[in-house]
Parts: C-alpha cells; structure tokens; sequence
C-alpha cells in the first residue's frame, strides 16, 4: 500500500473517531492489535465480570487470549465441552456483566454501528444491559453509509460467516446473500445504531489494520 492510499485510510478513520464521539460513544483509533490489547486491558477493571460476542476479529487481534489472562470474572463462550443449555446461559449473564466485547460488522463515516446476527444475542448486548460495551474495530469495516454497511454484510460478512461455521447456505456457493429461508440462515436480525443514549457507554477502538469480516 502506497502512502497516498495510507494517508487516506487515516482521514477516514479520523472522521469515523470523530462521528462516533458526537454520536455519543467513546472512540480511540491504535495502529495494531497489540496497542489494541493495551487500550483494552486499560480500561476493563481487575474483578470485573466480561463476556464477549462472537467474532474472529476478537480471535485475530489476541483479544480472547488476554482475556483469559487478566485478573477478571471472564464469562468465556469458548472455554471447550460447553453444553448448548451452558452456553445460552453464558449468553443471557451477558445483560448483567460489566464489560461486553465484541466486533461491528461495520461503521459508516457517520459513526454509526451495522450489524446483523442470527440469534440476535450480540446485537442486544450492544444495545441494552452491560455497563460496558467495547468493540474492536478492522479498518476495513468502515464504509461509505448503511447501505454500504448492507453490501458488506451481504457479500462479505455473511458468505465468510457461513464458510467459516461450516453452514450449507446459498451464499456460501453463490458469494453473496441470497436472502435464503432455512434453519441456518444466520443472519435474522439487522440493527443499526446511529447514537448511543448513555454518554460513552459505547466504547470503539479503531484498529488500523485489517481484522475479520
């Protein structure tokens, strides 16, 4: 990458830090995962109790790694030989807990989080119940406007989704949504926040690097 195309990236990321501070959310831009992983370990307390969302983006960056090493009450989904009644026990602790980490399937030069989910668990932890809502963002989240952030979903985050959770799904075939009506359609619930109602309550690293899907 030339440092024209460099420079830009960072314009970009600037307007989204500053779009998702007016939107009521806290917003930091690092330019790795491991200056991600020291923000992040700054700002959850020792003793607090954190559950995460589900992401390969978290994977990536080493974030569920340092999650199992800091002095914390951590809610781990992906701790081995968890029962589907354990896991869905993990899921509803998740609107009690005092940090939720998770990913964004995208946000728009305008700060605004989309995001869409099969049961629907990570997009209402976003929206209501942890005192904390951290995500750790890829610059190659960033889009344009929500119907953009629709695109991406559709043509990246879905089709990548399914391939990687081994789902037998049109899109998995044809590269992109084909809006299908199975069973293991994962993507049933579309939510977009343009504004977070509790000052900060949101909290968004930006991470100048590329990081899930």
């Amino acid at each position: 990458m030339d440092k024209h195309t460099e420079e830009l990236q960072r314009v970009q990321l600037e307007k989204v830090q500053k779009s998702l501070i007016q939107n009521n959310m806290e917003a930091y831009i690092v330019e790795n995962a491991k200056e991600a992983k020291q923000l992040l370990s700054s700002l959850i307390l020792d003793g607090s109790s954190v559950s995460v969302g589900g992401s390969q983006t978290l994977f990536e960056t080493g974030v569920i790694d340092l999650l199992r090493t800091l002095e914390i009450d951590f809610q781990d989904r992906y701790q081995e030989g968890l029962s589907r009644e354990e896991m869905l026990q993990i899921y509803r602790q998740v609107f009690l807990c005092d940090y939720y980490i998770c990913s964004s399937n995208a946000i728009t030069l305008n700060g605004e989080l989309y995001n869409v989910d099969g049961m629907g668990n990570r997009v209402s932890a976003i929206t209501f119940g942890p005192s904390n809502v951290i995500l750790v963002v890829g610059k190659n989240k960033i889009v344009k406007d929500i119907e953009e952030a629709k695109t991406r979903v559709e043509m990246i985050a879905a089709p990548a989704n399914c391939i990687r959770l081994h789902k037998d799904n049109p899109c998995t075939v044809i590269g992109q949504c084909a809006n299908c009506q199975l069973d293991t359609r994962i993507c049933c619930t579309y939510v977009t926040h343009k504004r977070q109602n509790v000052k900060n309550r949101i909290k968004v690293i930006l991470v100048n690097e590329d990081y899930g899907y």
